[in-house]
């Protein structure tokens, strides 16, 4: 059911909610914080890792404090400050999906879910058969 429209100017790749804004990814390195009543533009972080940009932000979701965005063709998560832009750590998913199982160059990572009540955090891509659930570990 549809419960309402807004317009917006620009690629939306990615969106998710902190609970006071939704947080919007466009491919770029810029990820950008909308007042979900009016969708004007609340602040923009740069994304970066160290002092290198990140660019095709892509998937989003906030999960304890911090955003978790894939990046559009690689096999990794980075985990963002959400206050400065900058990466404080990355999920490496290599070899999670088989290369079997890989019938198409688009086949890529491109879905996180988090579910908050049970701590638990999926992930999938597109064209992928299988969705996965994960528990992040410290190396």
């Amino acid at each position: 059911e549809k419960i309402g429209t807004f317009n917006y100017e620009g690629e939306g790749w990615g969106l998710a909610n902190d609970g006071q804004s939704l947080i919007l990814s466009d491919g770029t390195n810029r990820i950008r914080f909308l007042d979900p009543d009016n969708f004007q533009v609340r602040k923009t972080i740069a994304v970066s890792d160290g002092s290198t940009p990140v660019n095709e932000i892509n998937e989003l979701e906030y999960v304890q404090s911090e955003i978790y965005a894939n990046i559009w063709h690689a096999d990794r998560i980075a985990r963002i400050d959400p206050q400065t832009g900058r990466i404080v750590g990355w999920i490496d998913l290599t070899g999670l999906l088989s290369r079997g199982e890989v019938h198409d160059g688009e086949a890529v990572l491109n879905g996180i879910a988090y579910d908050e009540t049970n701590g638990r955090l999926f992930v999938t891509g597109k064209l992928w058969p299988k969705l996965f659930e994960i528990r992040v570990t410290r190396k």
